[in-house]
């Protein structure tokens, strides 16, 4: 295999970092993992041959041979764990690089995705290594002092950079304060003049100017998609959440794009490398829509985590429903009243039936549950008790004659007479897990009880309680669990979620448990800025910001055909020159979606997509879906349209839901409107 050459004409870091890696290539290719040892008599051997070298040794060269014991350590207890230790790929050996300076002495490290400590090479991997935290946990310049031959040694961080290779070649370098890229005319310095830290000031909106306007400049700051391994962007607090500790909850808190999901499947990943006890195939992850569904399913097993369980509350929770009850009718209603939706997530309604069951003698049968059920959501009087203020006279009366005729007919059901048309809601499942587990026990998949070593929650404010708690009740008794959400971000309008605070009381989860990401690495400082303004009234500090960008505006139009002219000629001019672009179109409803698909699909554009049912193809080009169905994904554009009065009254739900759909977008945010300039919006974007 031949051995990429140093650039002449590259800057000095770079032809540095290109020896480094020639050297590591020709060590990885000279000697393959048969030559390491294979079992653990011999992995054995070999820690013992260390520690009497280390005995021996002098004391400059203690440092390597620690670092060579721990990956030996390493190595062993991943075989007595059972688990594969992963080869290196000497096309992709690392993706950073640590220049660790002792008594004027400097020896490298580099950090990757396995462990490799022989014939001279010094590959650790991120998950496992003590030495990796000093990536995650310092800066190039920092001293920190390390414990070793019962002294204490002080060691600076010469260098800390992140390295981006493809097929054995170089492609990116980076420092804190430098960041190269290769391109096809050689290697370049990427601009961070405008990359900043900021709050909220300085960065004014200004209503769109159709003569002037312009999309673009997405292309440049993405560094032409060429970006490092993602565990190389983890910052020290994201790391320090990630190794956590592997029992109890962690209730991660963060803003649009501040790195939850990022941070909860790299914990899985570490918490699965670190010990047995965390199978995968005993972890858990639930989402909140289908998109994102299919994006972790296929994060994870990039991150060496192969057989996790990905899916969302509904698929869940109708799976246990099924299989448990297989006597309840099938049958969903498709048009539930908010009344009755509010009504039956309402934490009063858990609490009744916790009471009602703990008083009530009973068989844990199918029967049993369903009349549990039926009972608390007809006894009328203890309703009105727990419900208190949150619901009105009237609207408790609208949803009592719902499921006072739903109890009834879906008791008749289960007692035999299936010729009624008797049908449960959404909300049912969740009231029918947790009775059957206050009832019966727990719950069940393929006929064996659940007992999950490790669960993900993804966008928990918008969960109910009850959902919460079922879910808990199906861990085991570690109760390893990581919970992220922003409460900026709850849109599900009836789940009641109000504070963290009141709803980790719900759930029976200390407050200490909660910890706060505040950066906001995705969106721009005014895609942010203009995000938490729609907010108004929000009480949580505004994230930090890392990058400064073009300013959000605003196109008003007379119609939709003038809306839509002028964005096919924008599009086209953008796909043009960035090829790799993706856009979203996000619209209020179906209708509008349906009408501005035939709008562009006239125009002829490339790669356009009416996304129905959250199904994403995750690539180029522009996808036009609903506003309410983006949550937890990302995109280089993203154009809002119709965001009017009509659209986007002044309400909570509607403020915290142009929040989420503003803080999809990375680099540039467009509104269109035809009506009235939605309420909600800033003075200065009006």
């Amino acid at each position: 295999m031949s051995q990429p050459t140093p650039s002449a004409s590259a800057p000095p870091i770079v032809a540095e970092e290109e020896r480094h890696l020639a050297r590591v290539r020709k060590l990885l290719i000279e000697h393959p993992p048969s030559a390491a040892p294979a079992n653990d008599r011999d992995l054995v051997a070999e820690l013992k041959r260390l520690q009497d070298e280390y005995r021996t040794s002098k004391l400059e060269d203690r440092g390597s041979l620690m670092e060579q014991m721990n990956g030996v350590t390493a190595m062993i207890d991943q075989q007595r764990n059972k688990q594969t230790a992963e080869e290196i790929d000497p096309a992709n050996p690392y993706f950073a690089h640590l220049q660790l300076e002792e008594d004027d002495k400097v020896r490298s490290v580099y950090i990757g995705k396995a462990t490799r400590l022989d014939n001279g090479l010094r590959i650790v991997d991120w998950r496992n290594a003590p030495i990796s935290r000093l990536f995650y946990q310092y800066e190039e310049g920092d001293d920190y002092v390390e414990e070793m031959g019962g002294r204490n040694r002080e060691v600076t961080i010469a260098a800390r950079r992140t390295v981006l290779i493809s097929e054995g070649e170089l492609l990116r370098v980076g420092t804190r304060k430098l960041d190269f890229m290769k391109t096809r005319e050689g290697w370049r310095e990427l601009s961070r003049e405008n990359q900043r830290l900021a709050g909220g000031e300085g960065a004014a909106l200004r209503a769109g100017s159709m003569a002037g306007a312009k999309l673009g400049g997405g292309q440049k700051l993405r560094a032409d998609k060429h970006l490092p391994d993602i565990a190389a962007l983890i910052d020290p607090e994201q790391f320090a959440l990630i190794t956590a500790a592997d029992a109890g909850v962690v209730v991660l808190r963060g803003s649009a794009g501040s790195g939850k999901t990022t941070v909860a499947l790299h914990r899985i990943a570490y918490l699965a490398f670190e010990s047995k006890r965390f199978n995968p195939k005993r972890c858990l992850v639930i989402v909140w829509g289908r998109a994102m569904r299919d994006y972790v399913a296929h994060v994870l097993p990039a991150l060496g985590v192969e057989g996790v369980e990905v899916t969302t509350w509904s698929e869940w929770s109708r799976a246990r429903v099924l299989e448990l009850m297989p006597d309840l009718p099938l049958l969903v209603a498709d048009d539930t009243p908010a009344a009755v939706t509010r009504l039956k997530l309402h934490p009063g309604v858990i609490q009744l039936l916790a009471e009602h069951i703990g008083r009530t003698p009973g068989k844990g049968s199918v029967q049993q549950v369903v009349e549990d059920w039926a009972h608390v959501l007809t006894d009328r009087e203890r309703l009105r008790a727990a419900v208190g203020a949150d619901m009105s006279e009237a609207a408790l009366e609208r949803a009592l004659e719902w499921t006072v005729s739903q109890a009834t007919g879906v008791v008749n059901y289960v007692d035999g007479d299936q010729g009624i048309d008797a049908r449960l809601d959404v909300e049912d499942d969740a009231l029918l897990l947790r009775a059957w587990q206050l009832r019966a026990g727990p719950l069940t998949a393929a006929g064996k009880p659940l007992n999950y070593c490790h669960m993900v929650l993804d966008e928990v404010q918008d969960f109910s309680p009850v959902e919460v708690q079922v879910l808990l009740d199906t861990c085991d008794r570690y109760r390893s669990v990581t919970m992220a959400g922003d409460t900026r971000q709850h849109i599900s309008q009836e789940a009641g979620f109000s504070s963290w605070q009141e709803f980790l009381s719900r759930i029976g989860v200390e407050s200490r448990a909660l910890s706060t990401l505040e950066v906001s690495y995705r969106s721009t400082h005014p895609i942010t800025r203009f995000a938490v303004d729609v907010l108004d009234d929000n009480n949580e500090p505004p994230p930090r910001t890392t990058k400064d960008g073009p300013a959000v505006e605003l196109f008003r139009f007379g119609d939709h055909g003038a809306c839509v002219a002028f964005l096919s000629e924008e599009l086209r001019r953008l796909l043009a020159i960035e090829r790799n672009a993706n856009v979203a179109l996000l619209t209020p409803d179906e209708h509008t979606s349906e009408v501005y698909y035939n709008g562009l699909l006239r125009a002829d554009l490339p790669d356009l997509r009416l996304v129905v049912d959250q199904r994403f193809a995750f690539a180029p080009g522009i996808d036009i879906v609903e506003a309410n169905q983006v949550k937890g994904l990302e995109f280089d554009y993203v154009i809002i349209v119709e965001v009017s009065a009509r659209h986007y009254p002044d309400t909570g739900h509607h403020r915290r839901l142009l929040h989420v759909a503003a803080t999809r977008a990375v680099h540039q945010l467009w509104l269109t409107c035809v009506g009235t300039p939605s309420p909600i919006l800033p003075e200065a974007v009006r």
